[in-house]
């Protein structure tokens, strides 16, 4: 058997060292929350990001100065990573956008103040963006029993969306990594809707993969309760497809050239 050199053998044993030492991709997370004006659900996504490790961070971005219990609802949220709240103007792009500029961790995870997360979704994620960090990755989505029954339908949709078209929205919780934000060119802030949409369209180009998280999120469904469930869905396909058709004729052109 050949005997190790004393450099080859320092050079393997610094390598298991930094193998070792390598932090998961959680421990470099950042969670970035857009909170609108009127938005009062977001203490509930604290509470879903309490296992998360110290070395993470969640930036709460706001459209107004930082609540005076901030300090109060984290400590009983038992979230031990750092959370700090920053405030722009409105804009769920700009907010983002915002918040991203305020962190340095590699991995970015977009999260809507109203969502909730299954148990498991931490533990999925971090090995989904262990075993594709170049990805985009996205959950799975159910909507909360406090809407229409109709709501099946749109949960129904938005597998078909996702899983067949590959075209999964920001409620589903996009997360990426840094590198990859900035390569995509960060979310459109001109739009006055469907940033997250357009991030997508901008990944397909990049011919960078989307990856599915295998965990739920779940998000409130009260919109179409209050807005009604046939005007508001009808409303939102409408929106998707007509922001979608140029980005698809633009794929399209990209991939001949």
């Amino acid at each position: 058997m050949e005997t190790l050199t004393p450099d080859l053998k320092a050079g393997l044993d610094l390598a298991n060292d930094n193998r070792k030492v390598r932090r998961r991709p959680l421990a470099d997370l950042t969670v970035i929350v857009p909170i609108g004006p009127d938005e009062t659900s977001w203490p509930r996504i604290l509470g879903c990001l309490s296992d998360l490790p110290t070395k993470a961070e969640v930036v709460l971005v706001g459209t107004s100065q930082s609540p005076s219990q901030l300090e109060q609802i984290v400590r009983e949220c038992g979230i031990q990573c750092q959370v700090s709240w920053i405030s722009t103007c409105v804009g769920r792009a700009r907010q983002m956008n915002e918040g991203v500029a305020a962190t340095s961790n590699s991995f970015l995870w977009f999260l809507h103040a109203d969502s909730e997360l299954t148990s498991s979704a931490l533990q999925a994620l971090d090995q989904s963006l262990e075993s594709a960090p170049e990805a985009v990755h996205y959950f799975q989505l159910e909507f909360k029993d406090d809407g229409p029954r109709s709501m099946n339908l749109n949960t129904r949709g938005v597998r078909f969306r996702s899983r067949v078209l590959r075209l999964p929205f920001g409620d589903q919780g996009l997360c990426l990594s840094r590198a990859t934000f900035v390569r995509l060119g960060s979310f459109n802030e001109s739009v006055p809707y469907g940033e997250d949409h357009l991030l997508v369209w901008a990944a397909h180009r990049a011919r960078v993969p989307l990856c599915e998280v295998n965990a739920t999120i779940v998000t409130s469904s009260r919109r179409y309760r209050e807005s009604g469930w046939l005007l508001t869905t009808l409303r939102n396909l409408g929106r998707t497809w007509y922001q979608a058709l140029p980005q698809w004729v633009a794929l399209l052109w990209s991939q001949r050239r």
